[in-house]
């Protein structure tokens, strides 16, 4: 290969065009919900998988709140005060649910109500 083929290869037309924010934030939260929700059904047979989800659902919400408390976040305020809240939510109600106390269900609710609101389908937070 020459020079000008690796340039043409390197610097030629993207084939996928760049994802938004939103469309990042969405696939995440689908992502997680997704093993979220397989893992409840299986948490009698894999207890260390449902709690692994949990986690990682925790740590989604963690990033989620971290970034919407940095000052350049352009979100409005209420809007990342409920986020924050949703993260506080998130991480109090996923240790109950792991200590036997409290069900997963809400906690996939929410995933999938910030999804609908990241596709425009009503009210995110």
């Amino acid at each position: 290969m020459n020079a000008q083929h690796f340039a043409q290869a390197a610097y030629g037309r993207l084939e996928t065009p760049l994802r938004s924010a939103r469309q990042i934030e969405y696939d995440l939260l689908a992502r997680v919900t997704q093993r979220l929700t397989r893992a409840a059904q299986d948490k009698d047979r894999n207890f260390t998988g449902f709690i692994t989800a949990l986690h990682e659902n925790t740590r989604l919400w963690r990033a989620f709140a971290l970034d919407v408390a940095q000052a350049e976040n352009a979100l409005p305020d209420g809007l990342r005060a409920r986020i924050v809240y949703l993260f506080r939510f998130t991480e109090q109600h996923g240790r109950k649910v792991m200590q036997g106390h409290g069900s997963v269900d809400i906690l996939i609710e929410i995933n999938t109500a910030i999804m609908r609101g990241l596709r425009g389908e009503g009210e995110a937070a």
